[in-house]
């Protein structure tokens, strides 16, 4: 049976788009409306390398059998979908028209899947040892999820590296790193049959009788998608320098012994909520992986550009960190220099340049 599935977010939400519309789901993309415009009238294109072959295929969303379509917030029906995807920076939310579209979604009561690196905040409530943890400061508008039931909302560790290629069109997204979405389990179980139905769904389509890399695994574990947060304290955060940012690669590789100790702390922090170590990904596996992403993180792009905002799982964790009485020098040290970034740029005029 075919779902109807709304994705916040355009660029990266494309990648999961692509994977549904690939399995015969139909797919509404939410962005601003040029974007819209170029999205239903060529469609999408997103580029991954299947196994073994030299060359990034490109997947168009006119060729699958699902159907995409794509429209500004204020033209969404929300009754229509039966699953949401939330696949925007977190600072984007704040904006208007999308905060009107958030509260459709929490009074129609639908399942969101996060593919955010920021989890939501309901998300983080339904966590024993966060609920009553004071975590909005890391937000750029905490009251944004105010009206969300904790129980409809979940994560889903964005662990698959991909970007939008310089000088191309916004309907096309290349794929660098093509790992696993990872979610944890809604509170309703009529929710997970829905996350194990896409699961399936995702995992039986073949390309020219060969697998398509990036899956959808849904674990029973509230806290599978936390060992996202060793990664981005260990490489993603500390990609932003003092001068231009780095790869994420040169960030993990140039001290790798004070990597380890970062990431192992993080881990820590994480087992301490309550994740099992077997939730965890081994930082060898991680800094193998590490040694292919040539890229600055987006995180550090977005300063460089100006961006006023981005993500803080940084301040996240150091706020979390600091009220399990277990802080870390690195993690603060990490937030200072992001700060510093991001006062630069607001002392230079950054707010609303672009």
């Amino acid at each position: 049976m075919s779902r109807n599935i709304l994705i916040l977010g355009a660029s990266y939400g494309s990648l999961l788009g692509t994977k549904l519309l690939m399995a015969g789901h139909n797919v509404t993309l939410v962005c601003r409306r040029k974007t819209a415009d170029l999205i239903n009238r060529e469609g999408t294109e997103v580029r991954i390398k299947l196994r073994d072959e030299p060359e990034h295929r490109a997947i168009r969303s006119r060729d699958l059998p699902g159907k995409v379509d794509a429209m500004p917030p204020e033209d969404v029906d929300v009754s229509r979908y039966d699953l949401v995807g939330l696949a925007m920076q977190e600072p984007q939310y704040n904006d208007y028209s999308i905060r009107l579209l958030m509260i459709k979604i929490s009074e129609a009561k639908r399942p969101c899947l996060s593919l955010m690196n920021m989890p939501p905040l309901p998300y983080l409530r339904r966590v024993p040892a966060l609920a009553e943890m004071d975590l909005e400061f890391a937000y750029t508008n905490a009251g944004v999820w105010d009206r969300f039931e904790p129980g409809l909302v979940t994560l889903c560790s964005p662990d698959p590296q991909a970007y939008r290629p310089p000088g191309e069109g916004a309907n096309v997204l290349h794929v660098g790193l093509p790992t696993n979405f990872k979610a944890a389990p809604f509170e309703d179980e009529t929710h997970n049959r829905l996350l194990r139905e896409l699961e399936a769904d995702i995992d039986a389509v073949r390309l020219d009788g060969q697998d398509v890399p990036v899956k959808l695994k849904v674990f029973d574990s509230l806290f599978v998608p936390l060992a996202k947060w060793s990664m981005l304290l260990t490489g993603n955060y500390r990609c932003i320098t003092l001068q231009e940012p780095q790869s994420i690669r040169d960030a993990v590789h140039g001290d790798l012994e004070r990597s380890r100790a970062i990431y192992e702390h993080v881990d820590a922090i994480a087992q301490r909520l309550g994740a099992d170590p077997k939730d965890q990904v081994p930082f060898e596996k991680y800094a193998k992986a590490a040694e292919s992403l040539l890229n600055p993180s987006s995180a550090a792009r977005a300063v460089a550009s100006g961006a006023p905002y981005i993500e803080r799982v940084d301040v996240l964790v150091k706020l979390i960190s600091h009220q399990l009485g277990a802080p870390d020098a690195e993690i603060d040290r990490t937030v200072r220099m992001v700060d510093r970034k991001l006062g630069e740029r607001v002392i230079s005029g950054g707010f609303g340049a672009d």
